[in-house]
C-alpha cells in the first residue's frame, strides 16, 4: 500500500444568487427562505452530512418526524456499513469461506438487489469489489493500492461467491477473504426507509438529502421542489435544474472521492475487473420515482462505459438520465432533454 500524504481534492463550492429555493445533488446551494413552517435537520452518517428539510405548520411534529427518520436511517446505515466491525455486513465479510450467517430482512433485500443489478450490468456492478480492500479515498488517510495487492485480491471478486438463502434469511461468502461494499447500493434504499417514516407521520412535503443523491416528495412553499444538477466537468457548476415532486436524483462521478498521483485522479468507484479507478464517463444522473430502476446504475455505467449506458438508458421509459463521458461530451436521454433548465 502506497501513502499519500495529498489530501482528498475537493472542488469549490459556492452559493448561486437564485431566487427560488434550490438544493443541488449533494449540496446546499442556496439557504431556503426563513419561513417558520419550513425545519432543517442533519446529521452525518453513511460517509456524509444528510439533511432533511420539511414543510409543515406542526412543528412538533416536524421535529418527531424528523428523529423517527433520521434513526432509522442511522440503523440502517449502521447495519450495512463496511468500516462498522460490529456491522451485520462485516459479519458476513468475517465469516466468509466459513459459514453463512443470518441477516435482516433489510440487508437481504439489498443484497438481492445488489445481484439483480450484477445481472443486469454483466458483472460491471458488483458488491465483492469489497475485496480490493487497500484503496482508502479518505482524506484523513488516502492510499492507493499496489499492483501486486490487486492482483491477489481480484480473484476473490465475484457475484457467483455470494450466495443468499431467502427461506433462511442468510447469506454466505463461498470464498476466506472475499468481502462485500454496499457504498454503490445502499444509500438510495436507507433514504426510502426515511422518507418512509417521514410519510407515515403525516409530513408530506419532504427533501432528503445525501451527498450526490436526492429524494423528494410533494412540494416547497407550494412549488416542486427545485434540484440543481452538477456539472461532472466543472463540479463547482451547475449544468441546470429540473422540478421534482416525487422520487430519486441520483448521482455517480469521478469529482466527489478521489486523489490525484502522479497527474491522474483516482477516484472511489473501482472496476470489478481491473481492480482500479473506472475510465469511463466523468458522471451519470439518473431521475426516477422507482427505486429498482435507478440502484446501483450509476456505478454499473461509471464501470460499464457511456456508449453501454446510453444504450440501455434508452430502453429505459421510467428514467431520465445525463452522462458526461470520458471526452467531456454530454448526452442527454430524451426525458432529462425536456425536464433540464438550463444554468
Amino acid at each position: 500500500m502506497t501513502t499519500l500524504s495529498a489530501k482528498l481534492a475537493s472542488p469549490k463550492r459556492r452559493q448561486l444568487a437564485i431566487g427560488l429555493p434550490l438544493f443541488a445533488c449533494g449540496l446546499l446551494i442556496a439557504p431556503v427562505q426563513a419561513k417558520s413552517d419550513i425545519h432543517q435537520f442533519s446529521k452525518t452518517m453513511m460517509g456524509t452530512r444528510l439533511h432533511l428539510t420539511l414543510q409543515g405548520a406542526d412543528a412538533s411534529l416536524m421535529n418527531t418526524a424528523a428523529g423517527a427518520a433520521l434513526s432509522e436511517m442511522a440503523r440502517l446505515a449502521d447495519m450495512m456499513s463496511r468500516y462498522r466491525s460490529d456491522s451485520e455486513l462485516n459479519a458476513i465479510n468475517l465469516a466468509a469461506g466459513l459459514q453463512a450467517v443470518q441477516v435482516s430482512a433489510e440487508l437481504l433485500e439489498v443484497l438481492e438487489m445488489a445481484q439483480r443489478v450484477t445481472k443486469m450490468s454483466k458483472g460491471a456492478f458488483d458488491v465483492t469489489v469489497g475485496a480490493l480492500r487497500d484503496w482508502n479515498f479518505d482524506a484523513a488517510s488516502p492510499s492507493i493500492a499496489s499492483a501486486q495487492q490487486i492482483a491477489a485480491q481480484l480473484p476473490l471478486i465475484g457475484a457467483k461467491g455470494l450466495i443468499l438463502n431467502a427461506r433462511q434469511s442468510t447469506a454466505f461468502l463461498s470464498q476466506r477473504g472475499m468481502r462485500l461494499d454496499l457504498g454503490g447500493i445502499a444509500k438510495l434504499p436507507i433514504m426510502q426507509a426515511g422518507m418512509r417514516q417521514l410519510l407515515a407521520h403525516g409530513v408530506v412535503n419532504v427533501m432528503i438529502n445525501g451527498g450526490g443523491d436526492v429524494l423528494v416528495n410533494g412540494q416547497l412553499n407550494g412549488r416542486d421542489w427545485r434540484v440543481g444538477l452538477r456539472d461532472p466537468r466543472q463540479p463547482d457548476q451547475l449544468l441546470g435544474v429540473v422540478a421534482l415532486n416525487k422520487g430519486f436524483v441520483a448521482s455517480s462521478g469521478d469529482y466527489e472521492r478521489y486523489v490525484m498521483h502522479e497527474g491522474q485522479r483516482l477516484h472511489h468507484i473501482l472496476d470489478p475487473k481491473t481492480g482500479y479507478p473506472t475510465k469511463g464517463p466523468h458522471g451519470v444522473t439518473l431521475i426516477s420515482d422507482k427505486l429498482e430502476a435507478i440502484n446501483g446504475l450509476g456505478a454499473a455505467i461509471m464501470v460499464a462505459g457511456a456508449q453501454s449506458g446510453r444504450t440501455r438508458l434508452q430502453q429505459m421509459s421510467d428514467v431520465d438520465a445525463l452522462i458526461v463521458d470520458a471526452n467531456n461530451q454530454l448526452w442527454t436521454s430524451s426525458g432529462m432533454a425536456r425536464r433540464l433548465v438550463r444554468s
